[in-house]
């Protein structure tokens, strides 16, 4: 019986390191799919699509701010500056001083709700609840963000092809400190995995909490189980199940102001920590479901869903390659192999989308970097109680940015 129960024992371990081998090798395979698309000129999904209308839809766009509103002025400028001009902006004013809130242009909106919200998911039912009239794309945008001029001109291309579920890109609006240029090489790395090369193979994109524009009636149908954290986790379950493809845009371009400090990166870190427990269960509805009914793109999804944090997922395979040592020495060199391989990706990504030898710098920073995530693991229940707020205090403008 106890040597049945070791076997048992010892299988588990194998699956539960082959799991956590899969998630670490997904960037090398990426970056060798990248490679060959670029050395072959193969075309993306997108370019492929032949347009459907020539519509030109119109955006109900959405800014929720919370506590702030100096932040409001430089993102409504870079929105008033764009090509495309069918478009309507509600600014949720959460807890708020609107008085210096003035806008001559009959397009925006404020909006200030009594009581107070404190609710990033409340801010955006009450911007949808206050829309002067159905409007065909709602796009969602925090408060320190920046778009492009040419950001709603690319999102309605991608509409008049069809697609009804559309990502942007996210790039720095500040690279001035470590913790900015750590937390932007997050987002390059991300961004590459999760959508630049999904896109290129058709899968579907992961979304994110701002820069996402998607078809107004798909928002209908998303049940919160409460409304603390985990706005964009709930709103892609909902949205992978019922569009054919979210997709990617990498020309519409979104700037996103970096943390700056040990701290704000740990609160940032409780609230998207807490997210992945907290909506477990749906992304394993999701794995199961592609899984059932035989559809790629949506196991993938979830399965990557259901990947750990990084900062854990590395953590395990260091564990089971010193475990290996003992146990299984063979796969205490595969794990070498596989780790070599993730840095050397990883590496190999932030040089080809940071283009700035500060970030290869700032690579040795990564272990305060991983601490502090693993001090927001342990302090994971505050976000349960109530609204962590990330601190901004990057004020430009988009002309700052763009030539």
């Amino acid at each position: 019986m106890m040597e049945f129960f070791l076997h048992l024992v010892d299988i588990l371990f194998i699956i539960l390191q082959v799991l956590i081998a899969i998630y670490l090798t997904i960037p090398f395979f990426s970056l060798i799919i990248y490679a060959i698309i670029n050395l072959f000129a193969i075309k993306n999904p997108f370019e492929k699509r032949a347009f459907l209308n020539e519509r030109q839809y119109e955006f109900g766009i959405i800014i929720t701010a919370h506590q702030e509103t100096e932040f409001i002025f430089p993102l409504v400028d870079s929105l008033l500056k764009q090509t495309y001009n069918n478009f309507y902006v509600y600014v949720i004013a959460d807890d708020c001083d609107t008085s210096g809130l003035i806008f001559n242009d009959k397009r925006i909106h404020i909006l200030q709700s009594i009581p107070a919200l404190h609710a990033k998911v409340k801010s955006i039912h009450y911007g949808i609840e206050n829309f002067k009239r159905k409007h065909d794309i709602i796009v969602i945008f925090d408060a320190d963000n920046l778009v492009h001029p040419l950001f709603l001109e690319i999102m309605n291309k991608y509409f008049q092809k069809g697609y009804k579920v559309v990502q942007s890109e996210f790039k720095p609006k500040n690279t001035d400190s470590n913790y900015a240029r750590m937390d932007a090489i997050g987002d390059m790395f991300n961004f590459f995995i999760e959508r630049e090369v999904r896109m290129c193979i058709n899968l579907s994109a992961t979304i994110w909490g701002s820069g996402v524009a998607f078809d107004y009636d798909l928002y209908k149908g998303i049940e919160y189980r409460d409304l603390l954290g985990g706005f964009d986790k709930k709103l892609q379950a909902h949205l992978v199940q019922h569009v054919d493809k979210i997709a990617f845009a990498a020309d519409a371009i979104l700037f996103d102001e970096k943390i700056a400090s040990g701290k704000s990166l740990e609160n940032q870190r409780i609230r998207w920590i807490h997210s992945y427990f907290k909506y477990f269960k749906e992304s394993f509805q999701i794995f199961y479901g592609g899984i059932m009914n035989l559809n790629f793109n949506i196991a993938y999804f979830g399965f990557v869903l259901l990947r750990p944090p990084l900062f854990i997922v590395i953590t395990c395979s260091m564990f089971f390659m010193l475990i290996d040592y003992f146990v299984h020495v063979q796969y205490f060199y595969i794990w070498l192999c596989i780790l070599f391989s993730f840095l050397s990706s990883f590496v190999c990504i932030v040089l080809l989308k940071g283009k700035d030898f500060r970030f290869i710098k700032t690579l040795f920073f990564i272990p305060f970097f991983v601490f502090r995530q693993m001090a927001a693991l342990l302090k994971i229940k505050k976000a349960k109680r109530s609204f962590i707020k990330t601190p901004h205090t990057k004020l430009v403008y988009i002309d700052d940015l763009v030539d």
